[in-house]
């Protein structure tokens, strides 16, 4: 009995120690905060929800839309719009069941079109992407994501259009499998390519996500967040992607990404890396090409301009992990507050009890800074 019960003990410090070699460890990231261009009061409260909020898209007229955090586990509605201060079930209560399972990364495209990707729980389930129009409210696509566009492990959260509404990129973060990647999507053929996957410009580095003074650390701190691409932002021509505990800012022209006979070596060395940037979620780009990038560590956005030089555009302590960027008229760029930190592996009371959860905006363009 004694040999059993050692050779058990034995096999979890195994099992724990490949655990942490696998997830574990990190050293801490440096601040890249600069003096904040617009003061804290730009920043404006325009949504308040029970639940936490994961991503926003607001359309052109207006219409602001919202999911509620995969993370937390959510049982009720998923996909949500506000509406005179109200949250609407969308399309309808009816179809949250039958659409949507993890859903996290939505947007919206020119053509009205609101499309959504659903992770399938860490591949766990099928991944799935929906498309919907807004202005019929019919569900144009309802399309599961084969496995191997979308395996066991891997974490489709994030997702752009392209200007002419024929393309579709995805990001994997893929926190559990470790094999992030980007992810093309042809509408018109319902076909999907995962590209780049593994390489340095979509994969985590080394470092520990600090918020509010908390380490992003879990079971023990056997197991540390820390992900591969998670932001993306779609230009005219080139995708700007980051992974979340990346030090670095890249991009790689469309033209590229949907070259199905441009060898994968050869499309790994057109990527191009542009710029430092802060631990980060979401990404956005207005049409004179700022990149704006969230800061999950300190509360802030940052921009990097066609110059290339990364700067603190607003901080403050009311964004308490600042996820999903979204523009919307008039020159407002939204920002979904997830507040993670209070969602991983917490029970619902602590979800309950930290909120409410919020989307704010404010006007890049103020006082001379490049806006949409």
């Amino acid at each position: 009995m004694k040999k059993i019960l050692l050779f058990l003990v034995l096999l979890a410090l195994i099992g724990t120690l490949v655990l942490w070699i696998r997830y574990g460890g990190g050293q801490a990231y440096p601040d890249l905060s600069t003096t904040p261009v617009l003061n804290s009061s730009s920043l404006e409260e325009v949504v308040t929800y029970a639940e936490p909020i994961g991503n926003v898209a607001v359309n052109r007229n207006g219409r602001i839309f919202f999911t509620v955090h995969p993370e937390s586990r959510p049982t009720g509605n998923k996909l949500l719009e506000y509406v005179r201060g109200a949250a609407i079930p969308y399309p309808s209560g009816a179809a949250q069941a039958e659409l949507f399972d993890t859903v996290l990364g939505i947007v919206i495209d020119r053509f009205n079109r609101l499309w959504t990707i659903d992770h399938g729980n860490h591949g766990l389930r099928p991944a799935r992407i929906v498309a919907i129009d807004l202005d019929t409210n019919e569900v144009l696509r309802n399309q599961v994501l084969p496995p191997d566009i979308a395996p066991v492990g891997s974490f489709l959260q994030d997702l752009q259009v392209s200007a002419d509404g024929n393309t579709i990129v995805i990001a994997d973060a893929s926190f559990w499998r470790k094999s992030p990647a980007i992810i093309v999507y042809d509408v018109e053929t319902g076909q999907a390519r995962r590209l780049l996957e593994s390489h340095v410009s979509v994969s985590a580095e080394n470092y520990v996500i600090r918020s509010r003074d908390r380490e992003m650390k879990f079971l023990g701190g056997i197991a540390a967040l820390r992900g591969g691409v998670d932001g993306i932002a779609l230009g005219p021509e080139w995708l700007y992607f980051a992974a979340i505990s990346g030090s670095g800012l890249y991009r790689v022209l469309l033209s590229d990404l949907l070259d199905q006979n441009l060898p994968p070596d050869q499309l790994a060395n057109r990527v191009e890396r542009i710029s430092d940037k802060p631990l980060s979620d979401g990404l956005s780009i207005d049409v004179e090409g700022n990149v704006y990038v969230t800061d999950v560590e300190h509360g802030s956005i940052f921009v990097v301009g066609p110059g290339k030089e990364l700067k603190t555009l607003i901080q403050s302590r009311d964004l308490r992990w600042p996820d999903a960027l979204s523009f919307g008229p008039d020159g407002y760029l939204y920002i979904a507050d997830s507040a993670l930190l209070e969602l991983i592996l917490k029970s619902r009371e602590h979800i309950d009890t930290h909120g409410p959860y919020r989307i704010f905006r404010f006007k890049p363009g103020v006082d001379g800074v490049p806006g949409q």
